[in-house]
């Protein structure tokens, strides 16, 4: 047992944090859970986890900081280069073909748990990339971190972070700055960021894609079901879902379908045309 956190706080805290966001911490991630929570203590100028949790439960605002803390934000551009292919090969030239028929040029992007920010500007850049000129492209980057976020609304990343960038992308779509790179205006417009909490419905809706990656991970099975659930429903009826290489929906009652492709694996969703 750990001296810092008694067993039944550290259950309570469990309990209360998968209510609020349906995030899991299983006793392998207790290490974790106690240095976030520690931390957070740190800042509020207090030592007794207890009594932080009682603060949590009457005041939303630090719930909502809290979360933030907790949260793991690991990613990079063009993270798993088998999606990006997949995205070129696959999914955009069905898309394009799908839209044309129903008279539009519009794609619209849900990157949910989109961190610092990478992976919404990879998407952004490779849609322009993709579309033929006059195709309308909005992508709208939701995480439960309001720092993370405030980050990736900057749009700028050291050095360090631009590495595995195509060269031709840095080039095109990145302006050098002292230190880093910033992502050009004419990619940052295409980007909507937004706080978002996955255990709820989203309110936007017809989404042709939606990456979610490395997140469900995070979660337990009931929760995931949830999440799945809301993605179905904020997708379009011809849409596309990307989760992350060791997630899956396999044994999950779930509407999609499985889709392979000559570089990787997603589920698609199609409503009306079987």
């Amino acid at each position: 047992m750990s001296d810092f956190l008694k067993d039944s706080v550290f259950q309570s805290y469990r309990d209360y944090i998968y209510a609020e966001s349906g995030i899991h911490f299983s006793e392998s991630n207790r290490s974790i859970l106690e240095s976030r929570l520690k931390e957070r203590l740190r800042k509020k100028e207090t030592e007794a986890p207890d009594a932080y949790l009682s603060l949590l439960m009457k005041n939303k605002e630090e719930t909502r900081q809290f979360l933030d803390a907790i949260t793991t934000n690991l990613t990079r551009f063009f993270r798993n280069q088998a999606h990006y292919d997949t995205l070129i090969n696959h999914v955009i030239p069905d898309l394009r073909a799908h839209r044309q028929k129903i008279g539009a040029r519009r794609i619209r992007l849900w990157s949910a748990g989109c961190s610092t920010g990478e992976e919404p500007y990879t998407n952004a850049m490779v849609l322009t990339e993709h579309l033929p000129p006059g195709w309308e492209i909005e992508v709208i980057a939701s995480d439960l971190s309001l720092k993370s976020l405030m980050k990736a609304k900057e749009g700028f990343y050291p050095e360090a972070r631009t590495t595995g960038i195509p060269e031709h992308y840095l080039k095109t779509y990145f302006t050098p700055e002292e230190g880093g790179f910033r992502v050009n205006e004419s990619i940052r417009k295409l980007v909507h960021f937004d706080y978002h909490n996955l255990k709820f419905p989203s309110d936007s809706k017809n989404y042709d894609i939606v990456f979610c990656r490395n997140v469900l991970i995070y979660f337990d099975e009931a929760a995931q079901r949830n999440v799945i659930g809301h993605f179905w429903d904020a997708m379009a009826p011809h849409s596309y879902l990307f989760i992350g290489h060791s997630e899956s929906l396999f044994g999950m009652d779930t509407q999609f379908d499985f889709i392979k492709t000559n570089w990787a694996c997603l589920y698609g969703k199609t409503v009306g045309e079987k």
